[in-house]
């Protein structure tokens, strides 16, 4: 009997590996997957059953012979207490917005929905496509091991008080500049809003509000006039307003409490990164540091159970930038400056993904600006003997088959604890729309898998030693029109897991039709950890030294056309760090745009009054900088648009040293220029000069 996947025709790929799993399998797939979870009862349910025992080791990590398992019958309905966070793709910008959409912009909308809900949505004639939510990772800032000194008091001054020249005679006061802004922070980690660094004169909180969107303690947000709204909008999460902020301070001066305590946040991590970003951006020590604060805390935890509560993926920063350009309305701010350090190495990297074009909808509008880090995945090499952090950066492949017929393989090494990998593990495959490819998987034992031909699929094959295999073979995704194979590698998510072989696994793309050949291939990153298991390590899978291609490794949150991204410079050195992310974009476009200080930043450290600085590096703390500039910029001249504002970034820019004025790969158009920013941002909003000679016609 026909399963009901056969006529879910509107799922992606990797929705589908979700809808194929029972609630067994995605109550596991939740802990490592932040567009999925479990219903609260049946994860509370089903938490004693899915526990592993201490001694539980998986079977291939013990050295045991795996025993015979026959395949599960299929499902005949799908489950209702599994839910996604999806992407929706309408077929026109007019179709009418099904209830169980909550946003929408244009032509796309975001919903949380059961995997039987799907059936529902996919039935719609208005709609073209279905995508599940990219997961966000953790970031992974360089974090120093000794306790700095305080920053100098007077740091950015110069950008915040005083007279600044402008070309042709001009001056303006900095004496008041920042107060007329919001810098929004969309991060993890949790925002210590009582740091001295986010205090003004009077002692008073600069931060007015932080969205926990995996909290409770407080009542969800009213999101109910938010742009791009549609359908009912269920608010969610935890919203810590200027009065609760206000009340936690003086009653914990009061009462010698935390005011954290008073006011708690669902994750409050000691030198918590939201907190260090903020810093950077809009701290006394910070570039902005007059501006209002407020932060958006995605549910992304160190633990993995409890990420499996939550949701953490690409339509979380969807509604947190609604909830910033909200919240600036309420709070009467000329213009808003947001940050994003996080990412996802998800995509087609060119700008066409749900959320890049949902972001540049909302930066059409004078008075935002959005930076976003380039990403920590430029290292390629070993920097020290021992050092494995060029796997991280060994993520793009790129390539051209010449000719039908002929081949190219692609070496791909996943490591785990050595023997087995427990986390998910994801190649995609972008080509353009006049090529066809075949696509083979060869595993370590030499076993083979397809070929899969344009318009075939394989759907959680499962292999001699446990490894689930999934292939899609895809023309034309209604995104971009290009084609796209993805190949997962999945664990066998059993009782206990069983991971995928460690090992080089390979795959071989042929030829079918041939124009132009190219393709390029990114690795979906997962974060390295250890499982529920003893012994069960996973650590990001990578390609092969034949295979890697040393660029167009910059996180896809940062390819978006409004976006403006950010690579880390080592003021020091005078130099690119090595973990810096390159671009360009799939479509060969110059990102990312800037590098801005990012190299042992000090700034505040979150909640460990035993600590209050700590120093970091990363391009998360080369973002926030940028952020910062951005804010003074719209300060001075609300009129301007994330395009313009990224345009004068560029434009003022200043070479490494012994570089020129081109763009490249990692710097991007060269170093920050912070002050040359601020007096293009009002050179620009002065009135045009007349030279027409008066008397002449």
């Amino acid at each position: 009997m026909a399963g009901p996947l056969d006529r879910l025709t509107k799922l992606d790929s990797r929705l589908r590996c979700v809808a194929n799993g029972a609630t067994e399998v995605n109550a596991i797939r939740a802990e490592q997957n932040g567009a999925v979870r479990l219903k609260p009862r049946s994860r509370q349910a089903m938490a004693s059953s899915l526990a592993i025992p201490v001694d539980g080791e998986s079977l291939k990590s013990l050295g045991r012979t795996l025993r015979a398992v026959k395949r599960g019958e299929s499902q005949t309905s799908l489950p209702t207490d599994v839910e996604v966070s999806v992407f929706v793709l309408f077929n026109q910008i007019d179709a009418p917005t099904p209830a169980i959409v909550s946003r929408r912009n244009g032509r796309v909308g975001v919903a949380t929905a059961t995997l039987a809900e799907l059936e529902k949505l996919n039935d719609n004639p208005a709609i073209q496509l279905i995508e599940l939510g990219e997961t966000l990772k953790l970031p992974t800032p360089s974090v120093a091991d000794a306790i700095p000194l305080a920053p100098a008091a007077n740091r950015h001054a110069y950008l915040n008080r005083g007279m600044l020249s402008i070309a042709g005679g001009t001056s303006v006061s900095l004496d008041t500049v920042g107060e007329n802004v919001l810098v929004g922070i969309i991060d993890v980690g949790g925002i210590d809003f009582a740091h001295p660094d986010f205090l003004d004169d009077a002692g008073t909180s600069r931060v007015i509000a932080i969205w926990d969107q995996g909290g409770d303690a407080f009542a969800p947000p009213d999101l109910t006039v938010s742009e791009g709204k549609a359908g009912k909008l269920t608010g969610y999460g935890s919203e810590i307003r200027d009065t609760d902020i206000a009340f936690a301070m003086a009653q914990a001066k009061a009462s010698k409490l935390s005011p954290h305590d008073l006011a708690p946040q669902s994750v409050r991590e000691r030198g918590s990164h939201a907190t260090h970003v903020a810093s950077i951006a809009a701290g006394r020590s910070g570039l902005c540091k007059r501006a209002k604060i407020a932060g958006v805390m995605i549910a992304l935890s160190e633990r993995d159970y409890d990420r499996g509560r939550s949701f953490y993926d690409t339509t979380r920063i969807v509604d947190g930038l609604a909830y910033l350009f909200d919240l600036a309305r309420r709070e009467k701010c000329d213009a808003v400056s947001i940050n994003i350090s996080l990412g996802t190495n998800g995509g087609a990297h060119d700008g066409s993904e749900f959320v890049s074009r949902w972001i540049d909808t909302s930066m059409f509008e004078p008075g935002r600006a959005i930076c976003v880090a380039a990403g920590n995945s430029g290292q390629d090499q070993p920097q020290f003997d021992g050092d494995l952090g060029f796997w991280s950066g060994r993520v793009h492949a790129s390539g051209t088959i010449p000719a039908a017929s002929l081949r190219r393989d692609l070496e791909w090494t996943v490591v785990g604890n050595g023997l087995e990998d427990i986390s998910e593990n994801q190649v995609n495959i972008w080509f353009g729309a006049e090529d066809e490819f075949l696509v083979e998987l060869f595993a370590p034992n030499g076993e083979r898998i397809g070929p899969v031909a344009p318009g075939e699929q394989i759907e959680n094959q499962m292999l001699a030693d446990r490894t689930m295999v999934s292939i899609y073979n895809r023309l034309s995704d209604p995104k971009n029109g290009d084609n796209c194979i993805s190949v997962f590698l999945s664990p066998f998510m059993g009782r206990p897991v069983i991971g995928i072989t460690a090992g080089s696994w390979k795959i071989r793309l042929t030829g079918k039709v041939i124009r132009s050949g190219a393709f390029n291939a990114w690795i979906e990153r997962d974060d390295p950890g250890q499982g529920n298991a003893g012994g069960q390590w996973r650590l990001p899978s990578f390609f092969g030294n034949t295979t890697y291609v040393d660029n167009s490794t910059l996180s896809s949150l940062a390819c978006g056309p409004r976006v403006t991204g950010v690579t880390n410079y080592d003021q020091a050195r005078e130099a690119l760090a090595a973990s810096s992310s390159q671009g360009p974009t799939r479509d060969g476009r110059p990102k990312p745009e800037i590098a801005a200080p990012g190299t042992d930043v000090v700034a505040a450290s979150g909640f460990d009054p035993t600590a209050l600085w700590v120093a970091m590096s990363g391009t998360s703390m080369a973002s926030p900088y940028v952020a910062g500039v951005s804010a003074l910029m719209l300060s001075l001249n609300p009129k301007l648009t994330a395009a313009q504002i990224s345009g004068i970034i560029r434009r003022t820019s200043q070479p490494l040293p012994g570089a020129s004025y081109a763009w490249s790969n990692d710097a991007g158009f060269g170093v920050i220029d912070a002050q040359a920013c601020l007096a293009e941002a009002v050179r620009i909003g002065l009135p045009t000069k007349d030279l027409t000679k008066k008397g002449t016609v």
